[in-house]
């Protein structure tokens, strides 16, 4: 399999617009809330594992999943997060790693939102990239694209890794800390950097029979 780089960072940090540059780039990408999303839909699997755990409650009254009572009630209980964890994790990483084996790239990006906190895909990534930004910023960008309040927003960062337990997980950073044309450069060398890890990293290939 390629060389992965799991890509990180915490709510509002901007890991969407870092992956979406190396998408640019050519890159193949691995986003495991997309896969959650697209699990937890009516007729998947993840859809009914969720309503088994928690009941019609977190289901609106079509039968999708109630997103917004789910997120509300999980980030309000530990041991509900845990539950929904235990029956979503699992099957979120059969089909990363399926969708991994078919890269066909030096390198991949896999974006895990809590792959510091989590150990569910840690054990088939290479390399860790934290995305990293102030926590004012953090705050600032979601309260603008969720309509969450601020006091919402720091309850889920509570829930995650702090910053600086984030940069000593790191061995690569991008800094979003400014505009977003500061990315682009940034993800062009560390592309060139990964080419030439996978590279090294890569097996030999054994000489052919005489």
């Amino acid at each position: 399999m390629a060389y992965v780089v799991g890509l990180t960072g915490g709510i509002g940090s901007g890991k969407s617009a870092v992956a979406d540059a190396f998408a640019a780039i050519g890159v193949e990408i691995v986003d495991t809330d997309a896969l959650a999303h697209r699990l937890s839909a009516p007729g998947a699997p993840g859809h009914s594992a969720i309503r088994a755990a928690f009941g019609d409650a977190v289901l609106t009254a079509k039968g999708e999943l109630d997103r917004a009572a789910l997120r509300k009630l999980v980030f309000s209980n530990a041991a509900e997060r845990e539950r929904l964890e235990a029956v979503l994790h699992p099957l979120i990483r059969a089909e990363a790693e399926r969708a991994m084996r078919g890269w066909r790239g030096a390198y991949g990006i896999v974006v895990v939102p809590l792959l510091i906190e989590r150990a569910g895909l840690r054990s088939i990534i290479d390399r860790v990239l934290v995305v990293d930004c102030s926590e004012d910023d953090q705050i600032r960008r979601v309260v603008a694209r969720s309509g969450l309040g601020p006091d919402e927003v720091r309850a889920i960062m509570a829930t995650q890794a702090s910053r600086a337990e984030r940069l000593a997980a790191a061995e690569d950073v991008v800094d979003n800390s400014g505009p977003l044309t500061g990315i682009g450069p940034q993800v062009r060398a560390l592309d060139r950097r990964y080419r030439a890890i996978a590279a090294r990293a890569a097996p030999s290939t054994p000489p052919a029979a005489p």
